[in-house]
């Protein structure tokens, strides 16, 4: 018995292959900067979320010495026992004090500039003071 094979060519032309480059590249094109601001919108959430759990830390700080760590003393008395404070019953946070979500520390300052508790400053994208959007800073005396 004979057997009748055929060969056909098989591949994928270069026209096929632009036209599926092309399609990727238009979708890529319209997904990804909407990815980015939502990625940005994220690291916004990320460190308003921190400014608050570390708010809420300071108040049981606070609740336990009567006074809130000194600027020099910063968020780090959140997790080890300054020198000279007594009643201090933390860690106050269960880990390492985080840097802000485009990897800086965050900026304490105690006495603040804006009422009687502390002011953590966020400077955002840019890591500068003021701006707009991403690079807006994010305090903890305004809820946003």
């Amino acid at each position: 018995m004979k057997h009748n094979r055929r060969y056909s060519r098989q591949g994928i032309t270069l026209i096929e292959m632009l036209v599926v480059v092309t399609i990727i590249a238009v979708f890529a094109a319209l997904v990804a900067p909407r990815l980015l601001r939502k990625s940005d919108t994220a690291r916004i959430t990320v460190a308003r979320a921190q400014i608050n759990s570390f708010m809420t830390a300071l108040g049981a700080y606070k609740l336990d010495t009567g006074l809130f760590p000194t600027t020099e003393q910063g968020l780090n008395a959140l997790r080890v026992q300054p020198q000279g404070v007594h009643q201090w019953q933390g860690p106050y946070l269960p880990q390492e004090i985080p840097t802000d979500p485009w990897q800086r520390p965050y900026l304490y300052k105690y006495p603040g500039e804006h009422g009687d508790e502390p002011d953590i400053i966020c400077h955002g994208a840019d890591g500068q003071p003021g701006g707009d959007g991403i690079n807006a800073d994010i305090v903890s005396w305004k809820s946003q």
